[in-house]
C-alpha cells in the first residue's frame, strides 16, 4: 500500500508541484492550504508523513507541528518542514519542536522526494513486523529495550512515542553504551542523510529524549560536558 502523504502550503503552484512529483514516486497526496486544515486533516485520517510549510495563513507550520506533538497519536508523525524564509532560527525551531527535516524554497522536487524516502524508510518496516513477515531484532540495555526493526522503544516497559530522529539517537547511544557521542556523531547515526544542524538543535532532540524518558520513570542519558552525551552504564530506574 502506498504511503499517504498530507502536504500543507498555502502556494496553490508549490502544492501542485510536490504532488506531481510525490505520486510519480508512488505515494498517496493530499494537499490543503493551511495550518488549520492540516489539523483538521489529521484528526480525521492516518498519515504516513506530513510536509509543512513554515510560513502560513490561519496558523502556520511550527504550531502545527506544536500542536500535533502534544497527543499521543501523532507524537511519532514524521514531519518534513518547508521554508522560504533564510533565517536559520525557523529551521532551528521547527527541528526542536520534533520536526524530522527541513527544506529550504525554492527546491528541488526530486531532492525533497529523497529526503521524504529517507525519513519514510524509518518506519516502513514496521509494517513487515505486524504482517509477521519481519524478523525481530531487539536491543536491551539496562531497562531500555529497542527493536530497530519495528521503530519501537520501551523504559521499564513503558512505551516511549518517539519520532524517527529520537529513535535514531537512542538507537546510536545504546550500540555501544558507555561510550561518549559527540554532537556529530550522534547527528550521523539519526539521520540516514548528511544533515549539518546547530549544537542546539541536536541538544534540543537529546532533551526531547530524555524529558520522555524521565515521564516513563527514569533517564539513563547522561551529559558529558564539553563532549557531548553517552548511555549509562550503572542501572537506573
Amino acid at each position: 500500500m502506498a504511503a499517504k502523504i498530507l502536504v500543507a502550503d498555502d502556494d496553490p503552484h508549490i502544492g501542485e508541484v510536490l504532488s506531481f512529483a510525490l505520486e510519480q514516486a508512488g505515494y498517496e497526496v493530499q494537499v490543503v492550504a493551511n495550518g488549520v486544515l492540516a489539523l483538521q486533516a489529521c484528526e480525521q485520517q492516518k498519515y504516513d508523513l506530513l510536509i509543512l510549510d513554515i510560513m502560513m495563513p490561519e496558523m502556520d507550520g511550527t504550531e502545527v507541528c506544536r500542536r500535533l506533538r502534544q497527543g499521543e497519536a501523532h507524537s511519532a508523525l514524521p514531519i518534513v518542514f518547508l521554508t522560504s524564509r533564510t533565517d536559520e532560527i525557523d529551521r532551528i525551531v521547527g527541528l526542536e519542536l520534533g520536526g524530522d527535516d527541513y527544506m529550504n524554497k525554492p527546491f528541488s522536487p526530486r531532492e525533497l522526494v529523497a529526503r521524504v524516502k529517507a525519513v519514510l524508510r524509518r518506519f516502513e518496516s514496521a509494517a513487515a513486523v505486524a504482517a509477521g513477515t519481519g524478523a525481530s531484532d531487539v536491543i536491551s540495555y539496562n531497562g531500555l529495550e529497542l527493536d530497530p526493526v519495528a521503530y519501537t522503544a520501551t523504559w521499564q516497559g513503558k512505551r516511549l512515542e518517539l519520532t524517527a530522529t529520537e529513535f535514531g539517537i537512542l538507537r546510536t547511544l545504546i550500540a555501544r553504551p558507555g561510550k561518549v557521542y559527540s554532537r556529530d556523531e550522534l547527528m550521523t547515526g539519526a539521520y540516514d542523510i548528511h544533515k549539518v544542524v546547530s549544537d542546539r538543535t541536536i541538544d534540543s532532540h537529546v532533551r526531547r529524549v530524555r524529558s520522555k524518558l524521565a515521564d516513563a520513570g527514569g533517564d539513563p542519558i547522561k551529559t558529558v560536558h564539553g563532549i557531548g552525551y553517552t548511555l549509562s552504564q550503572s542501572h537506573q530506574s
